[in-house]
């Protein structure tokens, strides 16, 4: 069964140059929690998104995966 991926926290994280641990180490986190956000095998809740949002400084939906293209 292929992942759904349904969140980009991994790409807005390479694009910060931040890595799983600093993130998890900010949100107090399990560092394997992070990664199987970042690898979308598992979803946060919308409470921590908008934690990863804040500790990232970017607007929350630049975490989401759009449902379909604004126009």
């Amino acid at each position: 069964m292929a992942i759904k991926e349904l969140n980009r926290i991994r790409v807005v994280l390479a694009e910060l140059n931040k890595k799983n641990k600093w993130l998890a180490d900010k949100l107090g986190k399990n560092q394997a929690t992070v990664s199987q956000w970042c690898n979308n095998a598992r979803q946060p809740s919308v409470e921590t998104l908008f934690e990863i949002a804040e500790v990232l400084d970017v607007n929350v939906r630049k975490l989401l995966v759009p449902s379909k293209i604004d126009e």
